[in-house]
């Protein structure tokens, strides 16, 4: 039912799911990140291996090992499929023999993909490929971009219908989850979430709380001064706002 794609930025330590797939709100089901590592969980999905997965990767076990007893101990392991990151930096996946094809994985030292229900073995390779390659891009970018290569080499075989771009920045929270449910065009959908979020939205993020600093930073100042520029460099490039929020001015 859904490709996906797992990468760890080494730049920033960020870890990052990306989702497409022809099932309504795959973006909720799917992606599972934590501070250290990550878990997708598709094809007939077991949501619990993702969020016992995450639980057992953050504790340090390695992946292969959460796999191989998720394999062993789930009767319906032959439609499954899932692919995740350790905290160690290592990537395990797992492609049942049931599953719909085409159907299949690809793993690499920073970045893994795998998908179900594809047109063929050319969505997964072009996916890892494009992300592979596009190292001079944001990581949300980044992930977005290999997405949409994969969907230009046929993506889901049933068609379109909704995506998820999930982000997280050494805490337990995402500091990015986008999710898009139901549209004819998913990804194109998150790419103006994406740019949404670059309005006011990313200005804000850095000062969420950390487990370093339980308060977080509580002075709007800075924040101001980044929205006011980005709002300035927009006015600059001639950039309208892709946001469909209204404002009350009473």
């Amino acid at each position: 039912m859904t490709y996906s794609l797992i990468a760890r930025n080494a730049d920033t330590g960020e870890i990052g799911i990306a989702v497409a797939s022809r099932f309504f709100a795959c973006g909720a089901l799917v992606p599972h990140i934590g501070a250290r590592s990550a878990v997708a969980t598709q094809a007939f999905v077991n949501p619990l291996w993702g969020t016992e997965g995450l639980v057992r990767l953050e504790a340090g076990e390695p992946a292969n090992n959460v796999l191989a007893d998720f394999v062993s101990r789930d009767k319906g392991q032959h439609i499954r499929q899932c692919h995740m990151l350790d905290s160690a930096g290592n990537f395990a996946a797992h492609t049942g023999s049931e599953c719909v094809d085409w159907c299949g994985h690809l793993s690499g030292t920073l970045h893994s993909v795998a998908g179900n229900m594809l047109t063929g073995e050319a969505v997964i390779r072009a996916t890892f490929d494009a992300y592979a390659e596009a190292s001079d891009l944001s990581f949300p970018d980044r992930l977005l971009h290999a997405m949409r290569a994969g969907e230009t080499a046929g993506g889901d075989k049933r068609g379109r219908q909704a995506a998820g771009l999930k982000i997280n920045r050494g805490e337990a929270y995402a500091i990015l989850d986008l999710r898009v449910d139901d549209h004819e065009d998913p990804l194109a959908e998150l790419d103006r979430l994406l740019d949404v979020s670059r309005e006011r939205y990313s200005h804000v993020a850095p000062a969420f709380a950390t487990t370093a600093n339980f308060s977080g930073c509580t002075d709007r100042s800075p924040i101001d001064v980044s929205i006011a520029a980005e709002e300035e460099r927009r006015a600059k490039l001639g950039t309208s706002s892709r946001s469909r929020a209204t404002q009350r001015d009473d």
